[in-house]
């Protein structure tokens, strides 16, 4: 097994489109992982090679492969950009050791960046950015770096400042040592040089700003700088290293994924650089058994075996895979303790995952990304361990559903379709499933229609079905205005025996309380028998609705009078007149019909307030508040259900991908009379 301090995790994180998986295929080129480099537009890419990715050119779940770099062995975690896959990135980088912070030079800073920006310094990861497409046209170094300095909650050191750009990019300058290089061809590595005459003065600055950076981590270096003015390669080389391990340094480096320029000096970076498990701080768990006592869990390969288990899949070969991280110790046997679950499982074999290909290893330890097949009871976020150190890692928190659908299946078709959406409900866990009880529909809910379009894509191919999604009904209610006294009287007479039933009723609204029942009769004008018929014939006609079909809440019935007959009268009498005498009130005190509203938390830029505010305004929302954290503004609002079913597509596009939001229920109100009453139309018009 690889020395640990030979080790390096990296995740590669940016935006859709700014060439992360092509980063990866590079990498794995220049390193001699794979034999040819491959490409995301024509589907020959490593990284992504589902049905689904392929089709649409972008990644959908986290991929993971490894390569050896002088002596060094790195495992790699290319994470997807599109929003509404956010989820494989936040998990993703909750167990690498680094990020390669991808950005592109012609698309520069997007919305996307911005959030994964604000990923990275929660978490003080330490990172790399790569400022990619420098070949390409229009591809602009420096406004990139503007960009950059301006919007993102990082500190970009050059450390790489390029050659030349669009077709003549073809080389950089590297500024801890001032030498100068270019690129051999497509084999991602470099020749030395000089430095190009019109680039000498730019990087004595760039290397006098590195310096200081560099110096401001330690205080003997800005001690020495100040005093001389000047710092060795190896003290640069030694704080700048520092600093990337502690998160107050970015380094920025250069190059051109998709014809390999630049990759080589890359990954000399990425071994010099970024941090071995070893140099991560400690983690913070909880002991099993021991009043929550906190511990602290050393990354080392020594110690008792923990890891945390950040992604399960569904392998059309090996079965469900279940993937995880070691943070601690060495894995080897075939079985380990499920701290989670509180029992033990056994497994058959260790995997290291490589693009669709999974090898096999005898052992695991620190920094090693991890599969084994068939698991029966674990499941992500569970803590993996040695039984005779039971400990609970903390787990990610799965992003929240923020839209949904109604889900059905061709006729014979329904059992297969949900036992398929079952099995990605373990795969990915921002999907769940409902069933809404007022609508009898069951729901489909995710973090956005590709999102919800990608599972059903996913259940067709490996299952063979197809699910089908509608926009889902409103979840209206019906509640009264006023009170009424009535009678409901049910009487029949058809040759023999007849049926009689008679009661008495006083209606009135009770907000917030649900249903009531009160027994008023007094004396034996109703039996005491019959008097639970009343009140479930009344219930009945409340599920049902009587204005428009949806149930009636709120409402508080009082029995008062009544009258029966000895040999007519029945429950099943009783309750008829208690669903007589409970219609026919509710509409003497006036009906109206009520719509759910949802609490919206949303976030956004404030160049973008004003858009979200007057879009929250035309869907009859109501701003509840605003706040402000980190550079974002915090909307606090409730908005009608029905008016922000597509409200995460929408959103993107008002902030060009920097919004987002988290709902929740929050109460119900009445329907505007114009918009109850094309409500109704509507409804009868289907009826």
């Amino acid at each position: 097994m690889q020395d640990t301090n030979m080790v390096r995790n990296v995740a590669i994180v940016g935006h859709g489109n700014c060439g992360k998986t092509s980063l990866a295929e590079a990498m794995l080129y220049t390193a001699g992982k794979i034999n040819r480099l491959g490409k995301v537009d024509d589907g020959s890419s490593v990284m992504d090679y589902e049905d689904e990715e392929t089709a649409r050119n972008i990644s959908i779940g986290s991929s993971f492969h490894n390569y050896s770099w002088n002596k060094h062995t790195v495992y790699l975690s290319d994470t997807p950009g599109d929003d509404n896959f956010l989820n494989e990135t936040v998990f993703a980088s909750q167990v690498c050791d680094g990020v390669l912070f991808t950005i592109g030079a012609v698309l520069g800073v997007k919305g996307q960046t911005i959030k994964f920006a604000n990923i990275i310094k929660e978490k003080n990861l330490p990172t790399f950015i790569v400022i990619n497409k420098m070949d390409r046209e229009r591809a602009n170094f420096q406004k990139t770096i503007d960009e950059i300095k301006e919007s993102l909650a990082l500190r970009p050191v050059i450390l790489q400042l390029p050659i030349g750009a669009e077709e003549n990019f073809n080389g950089y300058v590297d500024i801890v040592s001032g030498k100068a290089y270019l690129f051999d061809g497509d084999t991602g590595k470099v020749q030395k040089t000089e430095v190009p005459s019109d680039l000498v003065d730019e990087v004595e600055l760039l290397r006098e700003s590195l310096m200081e950076n560099v110096a401001e981590t330690d205080d003997d270096l800005i001690e020495k700088f100040l005093e001389e003015g000047e710092l060795s390669v190896e003290e640069v080389v030694a704080g700048l290293k520092a600093g990337v391990e502690t998160g107050s340094l970015t380094p920025v480096c250069v190059c051109a994924a998709t014809v390999n320029k630049g990759t080589a000096p890359l990954l000399d970076d990425i071994n010099e650089y970024m941090p071995s498990p070893l140099n991560r701080p400690a983690l913070e768990a909880t002991k099993v058994g021991a009043d929550d006592e906190t511990v602290v869990i050393e990354p080392t390969p020594d110690g008792p075996f923990a890891a945390l288990v950040f992604k399960t899949m569904a392998d059309p070969y090996a079965g469900r895979l279940t993937i995880f991280r070691v943070f601690r110790g060495v894995l080897e046997g075939d079985t380990f303790y499920n701290s989670s679950k509180k029992t033990s499982e056994r497994f058959g074999q260790l995997y290291v995952l490589e693009g669709k290909e999974q090898k096999p290893v005898d052992k695991a330890g620190p920094g090693m990304i991890i599969a084994v097949a068939k698991l029966k009871e674990t499941g992500t976020g569970d803590t993996l361990c040695d039984s005779t150190d039971p400990i609970l890692l903390d787990a990610p928190e799965p992003l929240k559903p923020v839209i949904s659908f109604a889900v059905s299946a061709k006729k014979g078709e329904e059992e297969k379709v949900f036992s398929s959406i079952t099995k990605m409900l373990d795969e990915d866990q921002t999907l769940s499933l409902t069933r809404q009880t007022q609508t009898k529909q069951i729901l489909l809910s995710g973090v956005g229609k590709v999102h919800l379009d990608v599972i059903g894509s996913k259940i067709k191919r490996k299952f063979g079905v197809e699910m089908e999604l509608s926009p889902p009904k409103i979840p209206y209610m019906e509640t009264i205005r006023s009170s009424a006294r009535v009678q409901g009287k049910h009487k029949k007479q058809s040759g023999g025996r007849g049926q009689y039933g008679d009661c008495w009723i006083e209606i009135s609204p009770s907000p917030g309380n649900g249903y009531e029942f009160v027994d008023k009769i007094v004396g034996g004008v109703i039996p005491q028998q019959y008097r639970p018929a009343v009140d479930k014939g009344i219930q009945e006609s409340m599920e049902k609705g009587v204005l428009a079909g949806y149930p009636v809440i709120d409402v508080k019935i009082v029995l008062v009078d009544g009258s029966f007959h000895n040999v007519d009268s029945s429950e099943m009498a009783f309750k008829i007149a208690g669903s007589l005498a409970f219609k026919k009130g509710a509409k003497e005190a006036g009906l109206v019909l009520l719509e759910p509203y949802i609490d919206m938390e949303i976030r956004v830029g404030k160049e973008s307030v004003g858009d979200v505010m007057g879009d929250l305004n035309s869907r009859r929302g109501k701003v509840m508040g605003m706040d402000s954290k980190d550079g974002i503004e915090i909307i606090n609002a409730q908005v009608p259900q029905s008016e922000i079913l597509l409200y995460a597509t929408d959103l993107t596009s008002m902030t060009g991908g920097l919004g987002s939001f988290s709902i929740s229920f929050s109460h119900y109100e009445e329907v505007p009379a114009q918009i109850a009453d094309k409500i109704i139309a509507e409804l009868n018009a289907e009826s």
